[in-house]
């Protein structure tokens, strides 16, 4: 019997990320890749222009993959973005409009959910995003069903979190529901 093929997870980063941002999806869907019995993936991290990235802490992080990898992912991740009021290049609003309509599901982290709304994948649902900027999210997106007070939202498909902290249970609720308890366990043991 062979294993099953591991799925791919395609993180977006941007130039200004916060590090801390950038390592939730990677902690929970990257850390446990080898570990015996762990669900295994395959991570990319991406941007709309591979190469030298800056990060909000003063370090540089060196991006492999461009838009290009969120064609075979099976799960895309955007952990923040620029303050919730810089506008997602059209690329990659294309690129998650995309990956969306063959399947894949779609994670907005934080203030990620201001581009997830910006691609018009929120029209219509339920999300989240950070409580400080909620009000600004419900001006900017009305079509959106905004629930501020809670820390993540699962629509199925399309997943939001609140800050970065509930992002980190957002990851570890889709990692459960995908591979069960046991499995979500083991990185959230490992991140207490």
């Amino acid at each position: 019997m062979h294993a099953a093929a591991p799925e791919t997870v395609a993180v977006i980063a941007f130039d200004g990320i916060s590090p801390f941002h950038l390592s939730v999806p990677c902690l929970v869907f990257g850390e446990d890749r080898n570990a015996a019995g762990a669900p295994r993936y395959r991570l990319r991290v991406c941007a709309v222009q591979p190469g030298r990235l800056r990060t909000s802490a003063g370090f540089g992080i060196d991006v492999a993959h461009g838009l290009g990898a969120l064609r075979s992912a099976h799960i895309v991740v955007v952990p923040s973005w620029h303050g919730g009021d810089e506008p997602a290049p059209e690329a990659l609003l294309k690129a998650l409009r995309a990956a969306h309509r063959r399947g894949a599901r779609i994670v907005g982290l934080c203030l990620g959910a201001f581009v997830l709304a910006e691609a018009g994948l929120l029209d219509g649902r339920p999300a989240t995003t950070h409580w400080h900027l909620a009000a600004s999210f419900a001006r900017r997106f009305p079509q959106v069903r905004l629930q501020a007070e809670v820390l993540y939202v699962d629509d199925g498909d399309v997943l939001t979190s609140a800050g970065t902290v509930a992002g980190i249970d957002c990851c570890l609720h889709l990692l459960r529901r995908q591979h069960g308890a046991g499995a979500a366990n083991r990185p959230a043991r490992r991140m207490v």
